[in-house]
C-alpha cells in the first residue's frame, strides 16, 4: 500500500455532507508520525483541500491510541548539517501555514497521543476537540530530546494560552489530558472517547450554523495577577522566573530550555509571521547540531528499545500476562512494590509477620495515591478503585492464585532462605517468585526453593514509585519463561527493566559503590564535603552528590556491601579509614536523620553536619585538590568497573544496558548519554591515563583494568 493510504481525504454523505474527514493511518505502523513521506503527502492533501468547496474539514486518526505521536526521530537523528535542518524544519512550518491558511474552518480530532509534531498540526487547526480517555494526551515533549518546538509550537502555543501555562508546557516537556487541555484553553472541547466522532459533527454543524470562521485563537488572561504578567511590564517577570527555575533545575548543562525561553521572549505577541517562525527555526537548528541533543536523542533510543525486547532471546517464549501478585514485606519497599502494581491494575495482596507492618504497608501505598489526588492527577474515585487492588494479612491466605510473588523482606541470607521455601508451599509449581534484594545472591537464594527455575531477582530501586529501573537477575537454573515473565511485568510496573547475571551488586550497585567509596577517599585527604557534592552536581550533572547519596541509601547499608565487595573482589576494593570508622558513629543517613548532613525532622536533607570531620578523626578540611580530579577519580573508577562488569564477567550483554541502567538507576546525567556513551565520547585512553596518574600516587584501586587497557591500546569504544 502507498503513503496515499496512510492520508486520505474522506468526503462525508447524508446529513454531513459539505464536511470532509482527513484520516491519518500511517501504513505499517504502530503510531502516525510526521516523516518526509507523510508531510509530502499532507502537504498534496492540504493543495486539494484549497481547491475544494468544503465547508469544513476534521482532521482524524485510525491508530487505536495514538492521533500523531510527533516528528520521526530517525530522520531528524540522521541530519548533521544545518542546512539539511534548515530545510526540514522550514518545510514542516510552511506545510503548518498552509493548513492554519484554508480557506475552510478546519478541526482536529483528537484521540490519543497528541506530541510534539501532533501538537503543532492541532494548534493550526481552527477548533478542537479530544478525548477524554487515559490515552489522550496533548503536548510538546521536545525538550526531553536537547531541542524545543520547531513547526511553530513556541509561537502557537503561547498565543493560545498564555505565557505562562505555555513554558510550563514547553520548559519540561509536558503533556496533559483532554480535561487539563480544555481548562487552558488547548482544545475546546473534551467528551467521552466513545462520542468523540459523533460529538465532533455535531459541533462542525453546531459552528456551521452560527457561520462558522476561521480563526487564530488567543489568550484573554483573567484576574488582575494573570492580566499583569501577560502585560508589557509583567512579561520580563516571568521569563525571569522561569529561566531561575530552568537554571535552578538543571545547572545550565541543558541549553534547550533557555534557548526556548529566548525565542518565546523574542516571538511573543508579535505579529509577523514568518519572521517569528524563523526566530524559531534558527533556535530549532542550532540545538540540534549540539552533542547534547545526540545525548539524549540516544537516551530515548535506550528506553524504546526496552519496549520492543522480552528479556530473553528465544523468540518463542512467551511471559505470562500477570494479574495476581503478592508482596513478602509490608515495609517501604513492600508498600510502595504493592503501589506500582496496583496502580496498573494488578491485584496486589501483602504478607507481613503483624497487621501493624501491614497496615504501613497499606498506608504507605494510600499516601502516595493521596499525593495524586492532591495534585488532580487522578481523583476520589481512581483513588478508591486503586486501593481496592491492594489487600494484606499474616497468613498465605490468596497465594495459591498468585502468578509472581516479590520477596522485599530483611536482607539476611538465611531469613530469605527459609521463607521462600516457606511461601513456596502455599504457591502453585508455576508460582515465579522473585527476590528484591540488592546485594545477595540470588543463586544461593534459588537453593530453597523448589523450582529453582522460577526462582528470580527483581530488584527495584529506592523510592519505588519514583525509579524507574528494575534489575531483573537471571539466576543460573532461572528458565526463560521466568526471566520474561519479570520482565513484562516490570514493564507493565511503568519500570524500565535491564536483565542482568547474579553476582556481587549486579550491576547498578557493582559500579556505585567505587564511585561512592572513592568519595571517602577525597574526604579522607582534605576535601569538604560540601565541595565534593557541588562539583558533581553543578559541574557534572549528577542530581546529587556521593555523600548526600550514601546519605539516602543508608551509612549501615554503604558499609554492608563495601564489605561483600571486598570479600568478592579482595584487593582490588579498599575502604577509606574514615569509612572504616563511620559504623562507630551511631550516622545512619536520612533515616535516622544523622549523617554527612543535617535533616529536618520531616527528612529534608539540610546543611552539612559540621561534626561530622571530628567524629571521624579527621582535620577541618582544606581542599587541596582540583574539583577535575575529584570528579574524575569517582567516574572513571565507575567506568573501571565496568571494564571488568561488561566485557569480562558479561553481567550485562551491551553498553546499551550499562548507560540505560546508570541512567534509570542513579541518575547518571542524561544529557552525557549514559556513563558508556561519555567514556567514549572522552576516550578510553584518556581514561586509562588519567587512573594511571591517579594509581600512581598511592591509590592501587584506581589502576586500569585489563579490559579497560585493551580498549585504550586498540583506541577502541565500548560501543562497536
Amino acid at each position: 500500500m502507498s503513503i496515499q493510504e496512510s492520508l486520505k481525504i474522506i468526503p462525508q454523505n447524508g446529513e454531513n455532507e459539505g464536511i470532509a474527514v482527513v484520516e491519518f493511518d500511517l501504513v505499517g505502523e504502530k503510531v502516525n508520525k510526521w516523516n518526509s513521506a507523510t508531510m509530502t503527502r499532507f502537504k498534496e492533501i492540504l493543495g486539494e483541500l484549497q481547491k475544494s468547496k468544503y465547508k469544513m474539514v476534521l482532521f482524524k486518526s485510525n491508530k487505536p491510541k495514538i492521533f500523531i505521536a510527533g516528528a520521526d526521530i530517525d530522520e531528524i537523528n540522521s541530519m548533521t548539517t544545518k542546512d539539511q535542518y534548515e530545510k526540514a524544519v522550514g518545510e514542516g512550518q510552511n506545510i503548518f501555514n498552509m493548513l492554519e491558511d484554508l480557506p475552510m474552518p478546519t478541526m482536529a480530532v483528537i484521540h490519543g497521543a497528541c506530541l510534539g509534531g501532533g501538537c503543532e498540526m492541532v494548534m493550526a487547526c481552527d477548533y478542537r476537540i479530544a478525548s477524554d480517555a487515559s490515552e489522550t494526551r496533548i503536548g510538546l515533549p521536545e525538550i526531553k530530546l536537547g531541542i524545543m518546538p520547531g513547526f511553530g509550537g513556541c509561537v502557537r502555543m503561547p498565543r493560545m494560552i498564555g505565557l505562562q501555562a505555555s513554558l510550563d508546557i514547553i520548559l519540561a516537556g509536558k503533556s496533559v489530558n483532554a480535561k487539563k487541555a480544555e481548562k487552558m484553553g488547548l482544545v475546546d472541547r473534551s467528551v467521552h472517547p466513545s462520542l468523540l466522532m459523533d460529538q465532533a459533527f455535531r459541533y462542525a454543524h453546531e459552528l456551521l450554523r452560527n457561520g462558522a470562521k476561521k480563526r487564530r485563537k488567543t489568550f484573554r488572561p483573567k484576574g488582575a495577577m494573570n492580566q499583569f504578567l501577560e502585560s508589557f511590564a509583567g512579561k520580563p517577570l516571568v521569563f525571569s522566573q522561569a529561566t531561575k527555575g530552568v537554571m535552578k533545575m538543571t545547572h545550565g548543562h541543558y541549553p534547550a530550555p533557555l534557548k526556548a525561553i529566548d525565542v518565546i521572549r523574542r516571538t511573543y505577541g508579535m505579529s509577523n509571521r514568518d519572521e517569528a517562525l524563523r526566530i524559531e527555526r534558527e533556535g530549532f537548528c542550532e540545538l540540534a547540531q549540539t552533542d547534547i541533543s545526540k545525548s539524549l536523542i540516544h537516551v530515548y533510543y535506550l528506553t524504546e528499545m526496552v519496549k520492543k525486547q522480552t528479556g530473553v532471546s528465544n523468540a518463542n517464549v512467551k511471559a505470562k500476562d500477570v494479574k495476581h501478585l503478592g508482596v513478602l514485606g509490608a515495609g517501604t519497599m513492600g508498600g510502595g512494590i504493592a503501589y506500582v502494581g496496583a496502580d496498573k491494575g494488578i491485584d496486589v495482596r501483602m504478607k507481613d509477620i503483624n497487621m501493624e507492618a501491614v497496615g504501613r504497608g497499606m498506608k504507605h501505598a494510600s499516601d502516595l495515591w493521596m499525593k495524586l489526588v492532591k495534585r488532580r492527577t487522578i481523583n476520589q474515585y481512581d483513588y478508591k478503585q486503586r486501593m481496592s487492588l491492594v489487600s494484606g494479612g499474616t497468613d498465605y491466605s490468596g497465594f495459591g492464585q498468585m502468578q509472581v510473588v516479590v520477596e522485599a523482606i530483611v536482607e539476611d541470607m538465611e531469613i530469605k532462605k527459609k521463607v521462600i521455601a516457606e511461601t513456596a508451599k502455599y504457591c502453585r509449581p508455576d508460582t515465579i517468585i522473585a527476590t528484591n534484594t540488592s546485594s545477595l545472591s540470588v543463586n544461593e537464594m534459588a537453593t530453597a526453593h523448589p523450582h529453582p527455575e522460577n526462582f528470580a531477582g527483581m530488584h527495584f530501586f529506592n523510592p519505588v514509585d519514583k525509579m524507574p529501573l528494575v534489575e531483573v537477575i537471571r539466576g543460573e537454573k532461572t528458565s526463560d519463561e521466568t526471566v520474561a515473565t519479570v520482565f513484562e511485568l516490570s514493564k507493565k510496573m511503568g519500570k524500565m527493566p535491564v536483565v542482568v547475571k547474579d553476582g556481587p551488586g549486579f550491576l547498578v550497585n557493582r559500579l556505585l559503590l567505587p564511585y561512592m567509596a572513592e568519595a571517602a577517599f577525597l574526604l579522607q585527604e582534605g576535601m569538604s564535603i560540601e565541595t565534593v557534592d557541588k562539583a558533581y552536581v553543578k559541574e557534572f550533572g549528577m542530581p546529587m552528590g556521593p555523600f548526600a547519596l550514601m546519605d539516602e541509601v543508608g551509612l549501615d547499608v554503604c558499609i554492608k556491601v563495601l564489605k561483600i565487595f571486598k570479600k568478592s573482589f579482595g584487593a582490588r576494593i579498599e575502604m577509606a579509614p574514615c569509612m572504616e570508622k563511620l559504623s562507630t558513629t551511631g550516622r545512619l543517613g536520612k533515616k535516622n536523620l544523622k549523617g554527612f548532613y543535617q535533616y529536618s525532622p520531616e527528612g529534608k536533607r539540610q546543611e552539612v553536619d559540621q561534626t561530622v570531620y571530628a567524629d571521624l578523626g579527621l582535620s577541618s578540611p582544606n581542599n587541596p585538590l582540583p574539583t577535575k580530579e575529584c570528579i574524575e577519580r569517582g567516574v572513571f573508577s565507575m567506568v573501571n568497573e565496568c571494564s571488568l562488569a561488561l566485557i569480562e564477567d558479561r553481567i550485562v550483554e551491551t553498553a546499551h544496558e550499562v548507560d540505560l541502567a546508570m541512567i534509570m538507576g542513579t541518575g547518571f546525567p542524561p544529557f552525557r548519554g549514559g556513563l558508556l556513551k561519555y567514556a567514549d565520547r572522552i576516550g578510553t585512553q584518556y581514561i586509562c591515563d588519567q587512573l594511571e596518574i591517579y594509581s600512581a600516587k598511592g591509590a592501587a584501586r584506581l589502576k586500569p583494568n585489563q579490559p579497560l587497557r585493551n580498549l585504550a591500546k586498540n583506541n577502541s569504544k565500548f560501543y562497536k
